[in-house]
C-alpha cells in the first residue's frame, strides 16, 4: 500500500479532506518555543510547511499522522521509500513504536535538494531510536510490526521558513538480483 496525496484511478476512495484531518502539528511550543507548522495538501502533494524560530529556547517543528491501516502495511517492506521535494534543509522521518515510550521515536535524517523531486529509500536498520534529540543506545532495533505512527520533523538549528513536499510514502521493496 502506498500513501499518496492525489486522487487516482487505483485509489478512487481517496479523500483529500479526510487525509488532511489525519495530520497534526507538535511544535516547540510544548517547551516555550514559538516555531509553527502545518500540514496541507496542494496539487497532489502533502506539504509540511512552517517556520522554525530559535526564540525562547525553541527550534523544532513537526507533524504526525494519526494511525490507520497504512502503518501496518509497512511491515510488508524492508524499509520506507519517500518521494519528496525539499528546500535544502535537513528533515527527519520519525516513526513512533510500541517498543519505546511516548517521548521517543525512531528517526532517519535526510536533506532533499532544493526544488527537485527525489525518491529516497530507508531500510529499517537506518533508523535510530531517539528521545528529545538524544540517541538511545540501549533501545531495541526498529521492529516494523511495532510502528503505530509516522511523521516529519525539522530541527536543524536554523531559523526561518521551511517546506517539504511529499507525494508518496510506501513500503520499500528491495529487488534481489536474478541469477
Amino acid at each position: 500500500m502506498t500513501l499518496t496525496f492525489e486522487p487516482s484511478v487505483s485509489d478512487p476512495g481517496f479523500n483529500q479532506h479526510h487525509e488532511k484531518q489525519r495530520w497534526f502539528a507538535v511544535n516547540d511550543g510544548v517547551m516555550g518555543g514559538v516555531s509553527h507548522s502545518t500540514f496541507q495538501i496542494e496539487a497532489g502533494a502533502g506539504c509540511f510547511i512552517g517556520e522554525v524560530s530559535l526564540d525562547n529556547g525553541g527550534g523544532f517543528a513537526s507533524v504526525r499522522r494519526e494511525p490507520d491501516h497504512f502503518e501496518q502495511s509497512l511491515t510488508n517492506g524492508e524499509g520506507i521509500t519517500l518521494r519528496v521535494r525539499g528546500d535544502g534543509r535537513t528533515y527527519q522521518l520519525r516513526l513512533k513504536s510500541t517498543a519505546l515510550d511516548d517521548a521517543s521515536a525512531y528517526r532517519v535524517t535526510f536533506t532533499p535538494a532544493k526544488g527537485q523531486w527525489e525518491t529516497l529509500e530507508f531500510t529499517w536498520k537506518m533508523f535510530q531510536a531517539v528521545r528529545r534529540g538524544t540517541v538511545l543506545d540501549n533501545a531495541p532495533p526498529l521492529a516494523p510490526k511495532s510502528i503505530h505512527q509516522f511523521g516529519f520533523l525539522i530541527a536543524d538549528r536554523t531559523a526561518g521558513p521551511f517546506r517539504l513536499d511529499v507525494v508518496s510514502v510506501a513500503p520499500l521493496v528491495i529487488k534481489q538480483p536474478e541469477n
